[in-house]
């Protein structure tokens, strides 16, 4: 991407975007419960920097080739250096990460952040091109940026969930680091991470151990299943801590019933089928509730806004029944009154200096 292009136009589409469905082009219509059952499932794939995201991403693509499946990937990482995988979808085509930071002197983070906003206002292409490989994948991969925090919490990051979400089964894989979760700190914070990101998003999740060729995930497993196991560990570091570990265990052990675990080795492949299983169980969930969730509230919203413009058309009505008082304004009297105040305002600024 040439320095002219980012200067006049930073978001750009590639080639493949300008081509876009019908559905695409004039908008989002109305999408009903037989049209969802035959759209893909997406799956947003979010974690701590180090995680291995990225290379969790190139054994799901290489997986799906395995099983004659055709991968769909969306790369919604600008600062990548080299993809290990192809991606369908890539925001590296549209915006230029370094071009962003030189463009509007930003640093690494600050560049980031403004490019998954640029991307994010063709959203709606993305999506588009999606649909129209519906027919022909089973799921839609999404990677997004090392740094957790710009994708969760940024209007990019909002726009990306809620597209997906109202238009494709969409659920969230959240990625661990297994090694560094030994720590009951680390792995106390990843929970809190992963607990933040649902009651945002409201979709289904499985929090994917990753690295479990390095480490086996199972003790962490019997931490969210039998609380004392995690104080037994805890109870070793006397620290304040510790201390708040072991009281936020107690918080999150009604969220630890209800949530999706799978172990994965993203060097070796290993676990990938149970990976896939509770994917498919986050589909069946989404069917199931959110869904029916989302069109109930869309169909709240449409009544009130029903509703607010019956009301301002009945107003509108009483006031011409009751032919309110005519108004005429006096263009010459208007004229005298602004002269006036233009004489005036000097006056009053010289006698504040004086005072």
């Amino acid at each position: 991407m040439s320095d002219a292009e980012v200067e006049c136009q930073p978001c750009d589409p590639t080639p493949e975007t300008q081509e876009l469905p019908p559905s695409a082009a004039a908008g989002p219509g109305p999408i009903t419960d037989a049209d969802m059952e035959k759209m893909p499932s997406v799956c947003i794939v979010i974690g701590m920097a180090g995680s291995g995201k990225t290379s969790l991403m190139q054994r799901i693509n290489a997986y799906q080739h395995t099983k004659g499946e055709v991968p769909y990937i969306v790369n919604l990482d600008p600062a990548v250096g080299k993809l290990p995988y192809e991606a369908n979808i890539d925001i590296q085509d549209t915006v230029n990460y370094k071009e962003v930071m030189k463009e509007y002197n930003l640093g690494p983070n600050g560049g980031i952040l403004t490019a998954a906003n640029l991307f994010a206002t063709r959203f709606d292409q993305v999506v588009g091109l999606c649909e129209k490989r519906a027919a022909d994948i089973d799921h839609v991969f999404v990677d997004t940026p090392g740094q957790i925090e710009i994708f969760t919490w940024s209007a990019s990051g909002a726009i990306v969930t809620e597209s997906f979400a109202s238009t494709f089964p969409t659920c969230v894989l959240f990625v661990v680091d297994t090694p560094r979760a030994q720590n009951p700190q680390a792995f106390m914070s990843n929970m809190l991470q992963a607990v933040s990101i649902l009651y945002k998003t409201r979709l289904p999740m499985v929090v994917v151990f990753n690295k479990i060729d390095v480490v086996r995930h199972e003790q962490m497993l019997e931490w969210m299943d039998d609380f004392e196991k995690f104080h037994q560990v805890v109870d070793q570091d006397k620290s304040f801590a510790s201390d708040l570990s072991r009281s936020l265990s107690l918080v999150l052990d009604e969220f630890y019933k209800t949530l999706r675990r799978a172990g994965v080795s993203a060097m070796s492949g290993e676990g990938m089928e149970e990976l896939f299983d509770a994917i498919g169980r986050c589909r069946k969930e989404y069917l199931a509730e959110y869904w029916p969730d989302l069109r109930r509230r869309k169909e709240t919203l449409k009544a009130e806004d029903e509703k607010r413009r019956a009301e301002a058309l009945e107003k509108m009505r009483r006031d011409l029944k009751s032919g309110g008082e005519r108004v005429v304004l006096d263009m010459e009297r208007l004229k005298v009154n602004e002269a006036v105040s233009a004489v005036d305002e000097p006056a009053e600024v010289e006698g504040s200096e004086l005072d």
